[in-house]
């Protein structure tokens, strides 16, 4: 399979998602032999070319540069310069007899290395979230960047400048940044401090007088589901309609439901596979599907690949987006009150009053138990029953709050909640071009074009496969008859 090729910008590359196992390239479109390198945590500016000698060929692949130390743009302008050393027949590898350069200062790391050490041994090695990389990524090269190079010593040595930076970060950025950051600095120093002696014992941040963590108490009550409900129901695209609904009846992270692929529902079990929740791959775990959700996850592989033919096909959630998922989840507030984080405390919430157990809203969480005695207790026994069952407790609860009996839902809602997969496909095929232009916008009229012109190749799907259990399973019983 050829490597695909994509105009390297930087908006397009933070798209690209990481590899799941080993490593794959994407090609330059604009500078032949230039293309980002993906692994499972890092992304790489390199270049590949044929170094000619007479009639021998050697081919030489290096890298230019880390994906951040830097744009896009420049990269590409030490590509070409690279390239051309190579086209000209000079080898522009450094000799590998070179020592790496040591530290004068008795092996002192500067905060640059000890960064560098930190995240090659304890984020990448470890397999840690995205999530996680992401922000010590951004603490430490944005919001530290003028201390890189300063040796580790001067700052532990006055630690009256790390709690003027969280001064100075709590101000202009806020507490809770301000907190996350110094906490990534303190990481970085102790985990430096185990190699190098020279460090003072005494970690800085001990002089930080940290700002008072408070939980964001942002969930909504039973009273509240209904505004939220109709809210939702007027969000115009289709596939974040159903992520907002999903969220909620799953109380999942926005983060971790984003990266749910096709591959990941098991619909015959009715189970959800999360394989890269908080804390990293090894902590995936499985969701039971009340029939809410099923329903919810029919209407999204029927619509899914229409609206998004190529994406649609591979991921839950599919947008335009160079990764073909969902990159974000967040809505005007004016439009939607409550969505990501919001609806995980939400789901937590209501669990109260639905009366789920403390012990069965930590495992429909993913949180690990309290005590010793139950963490005898095994998740997985527990899925396909009564899990599943509390599962669907909670979802008819969330619904009957909003649609219940003696609630007059308005006809949007009525439409969403109650309508086929197949209805709702027809309802968008149907709707003319200049109708979406005039209610959302010259894109959605474009994107209602591509849809129409893959009419054909969604009929062709196994529409068996795409309705709601209750229709699959009347279809199934009248082909026995």
């Amino acid at each position: 399979m050829s490597d695909p090729k994509l105009h390297l910008t930087d908006r397009n590359i933070l798209g690209l998602a990481y590899a799941r196992e080993g490593q794959y390239r994407v090609r330059d479109t604009e500078t032949a032999g230039f293309f980002v390198l993906i692994g499972s945590r890092t992304k790489s500016f390199t270049i590949q070319a044929d170094l000619w000698a007479g009639k021998a060929r050697t081919t030489i692949r290096m890298k230019v540069a880390d994906v951040g130390d830097g744009t896009a743009r420049e990269a590409r302008i030490k590509a070409k310069g690279l390239l051309a050393r190579i086209a000209g027949g000079e080898d522009p590898r450094p000799p590998r007899e070179k020592p790496i350069p040591v530290l004068e200062d008795a092996g002192v790391p500067t905060l640059r290395e000890a960064w560098t050490r930190f995240r090659a041994s304890h984020l990448e090695r470890k397999g840690r979230a995205s999530g996680t990389f992401r922000n010590y990524t951004d603490h430490m090269e944005r919001l530290f960047a003028d201390w890189l190079d300063q040796p580790l010593s001067e700052i532990g040595d006055k630690p009256r400048l790390l709690a003027d930076r969280h001064d100075y970060l709590t101000k202009n950025h806020g507490p809770a940044i301000a907190n996350g950051a110094v906490r990534s600095f303190r990481a970085v120093y102790n985990h430096a401090r185990k190699t190098c002696r020279q460090l003072p014992a005494e970690n800085p941040a001990v002089g930080v007088d940290w700002n008072p963590d408070r939980r964001k108490n942002t969930a909504m009550g039973v009273s509240d589901l209904p505004a939220w409900f109709e809210q939702a129901a007027l969000i115009p695209n289709p596939i974040r309609r159903e992520f907002q609904l999903l969220t909620l009846l799953s109380g999942s992270r926005p983060e971790a439901l984003k990266n749910v692929r096709v591959e990941d529902l098991d619909l015959r079990n009715r189970i959800m596979h999360i394989r890269l929740p908080k804390g990293g791959a090894d902590k995936a775990f499985d969701v039971p599907l009340s029939r809410a959700m099923l329903e919810s996850i029919f209407r999204l592989r029927r619509l899914g690949p229409v609206i998004y033919p190529e994406s649609g096909r591979e991921w839950l959630f599919p947008s335009d987006a160079a990764c073909g998922h969902m990159t974000e989840h967040k809505e005007k507030r004016e439009a939607l009150s409550h969505y990501g984080n919001d609806l995980r405390q939400t789901y937590r919430t209501i669990g109260q009053p639905a009366e789920v157990s403390e012990v069965d809203m930590h495992l429909l969480m993913n949180h690990s138990l309290p005590g010793v005695n139950a963490g005898y207790i095994t998740r997985s026994k527990l899925m396909r029953g009564h899990l599943r069952a509390q599962q669907e407790k909670l979802s008819q609860f969330i619904l009957g709050s909003a649609v219940g009996r003696g609630r007059r839902p308005s006809p949007e809602l009525s439409r969403w909640l109650n309508s086929t997969s197949r209805m709702m496909l027809q309802e968008l095929l149907d709707e003319h071009p200049d109708t979406a232009r005039l209610r959302v916008g010259p894109r959605s009229a474009l994107r209602k074009l591509e849809v129409q012109a893959t009419r054909m190749a969604v009929h062709d799907l196994p529409g068996v496969l795409l309705d709601a259990p209750s229709r699959r399973s009347r279809r199934f019983a009248d082909s026995r008859s």
